[in-house]
């Protein structure tokens, strides 16, 4: 009897240990989709993949790149959100989804950007990419340079909205790669996360089509996309604490499909990974001696915020290995390499950062030596 009981024990927590609601295994996925892929966003970390190089189409997903050089152009001050853009032939002859402009309405940056991310209009998308390069081809080659700039090898644009053309291709793995640099720009979640809207003082309604906004725990992006070509695609992202990821289905068979299989890539994330922040952008980690320089120390920061990604079930020992520069001499430019981190989990290097030089350090006249020398000997 008692041995039978510590069986049924044994079973129950074997059980619950594999098919407990906080463990996901991605193994028993059985995706429907084409392609899929789960990242960390903070570490570009792989978590889950299916096919993520089968080149594709990506239906009305390419609007994240659309999207990417427009948040570019307004936080570098290039175009402002209450700018103006007129609507040209081109963009009112756009097929598909669309907001419906005429030829020389105006719409600001900022309601464009609404029907974008919200109601993926492909008449805005093209209004804007004119407004930024002058043309959609102009826009388009701009779109292909900064993919191969992220690493994106695999696409190939066609034009600024994803409506279908021969060669108009990307892969999940490249998509991932563009959203997570779309998602390093704040600004861009105040379109991505608005569900209800309305254009043109409330007499266009806006609904957003992502429909994690409204069922999934932490969701805040990206972007939708169909076609008869690409079937069902997705983007989507969620974060929760400091963990942010990136799923994306490309090719499944229905609407719900899509939705359903990135919220499991991202409960598989969720469950069995956590990102820790283990340095903030400008943080300082000491003060490097200068020679022959107006000041006598100069700042080591990190140049970004900086995330490792560990399972979730793992025992942690993260220590943190500082290497500075002894010394450096004058001139120091802003940004100039003076040291590096190392982060170990136990003895296991799991990555290496650099630090970078806070301010520009002119190099001292003889004068200011000749000074420095003077005080120093009267001290």
């Amino acid at each position: 009897m008692y041995k039978k009981l510590i069986s049924i024990l044994l079973t129950a927590v074997m059980f619950y240990g594999i098919y407990g609601e906080n463990t996901a295994y991605a193994d028993n996925f059985d995706l429907k989709s084409k392609s899929a892929i789960l990242i960390d966003a903070n570490t570009g970390q792989i978590l889950y993949e299916k096919e993520i190089n089968k080149i594709l189409p990506p239906a009305s997903v390419t609007k994240v790149m659309t999207m990417l050089l427009a948040i570019e152009a307004i936080d570098s001050g290039r175009i402002n959100i209450n700018d103006k853009v007129p609507t040209s032939q081109h963009a009112f002859e756009m097929g598909g989804t669309q907001i419906y402009l005429e030829v020389g309405e105006e719409m600001s940056v900022d309601d464009l950007m609404k029907a974008i991310a919200m109601n993926s209009a492909n008449d805005a998308s093209v209004a804007i990419a004119e407004f930024i390069s002058g043309t959609e081809e102009d826009f388009v080659n701009l779109m292909n340079k900064r993919a191969k700039e992220l690493g994106a090898k695999n696409t190939v644009f066609k034009n600024a909205s994803g409506l279908p053309e021969e060669g108009h291709v990307t892969t999940v793995y490249d998509t991932a790669l563009i959203a997570s640099e779309l998602v390093k720009h704040q600004s861009i979640f105040k379109y991505l996360t608005d569900k209800i809207d309305t254009l043109r003082d409330g007499k266009f309604s806006l609904a957003n089509t992502n429909k994690l906004l409204w069922r999934y725990k932490g969701a805040d992006g990206i972007k939708t996309g169909s076609t008869s070509e690409a079937l069902f695609c997705l983007a989507a992202t969620a974060k929760r604490g400091d963990t942010r990821l990136i799923a994306v289905v490309f090719g499944a068979p229905d609407s719900d499909t899509r939705f359903k299989e990135a919220s499991k890539l991202l409960d598989y994330g969720f469950a069995n990974y956590e990102t820790i922040k283990i340095a903030s952008k400008d943080e300082v980690f000491g003060n490097i001696l200068v020679t022959k320089g107006q000041s006598d120390y100069i700042k080591a920061i990190a140049n970004q915020d900086e995330f490792i990604l560990l399972k979730k079930d793992k025992e942690k020992n993260i220590k943190k290995e500082i290497n500075l520069y002894k010394s450096i001499s004058a001139p120091v430019k802003k940004g100039t390499k003076v040291g590096s981190v190392k982060i170990f989990d136990g003895t296991k290097l799991i990555k290496t950062f650099d630090l970078y030089a806070k301010d520009n350090i002119e190099k001292s006249s003889v004068f200011q030596s000749y000074k420095k020398v003077l005080l120093l000997w009267l001290k």
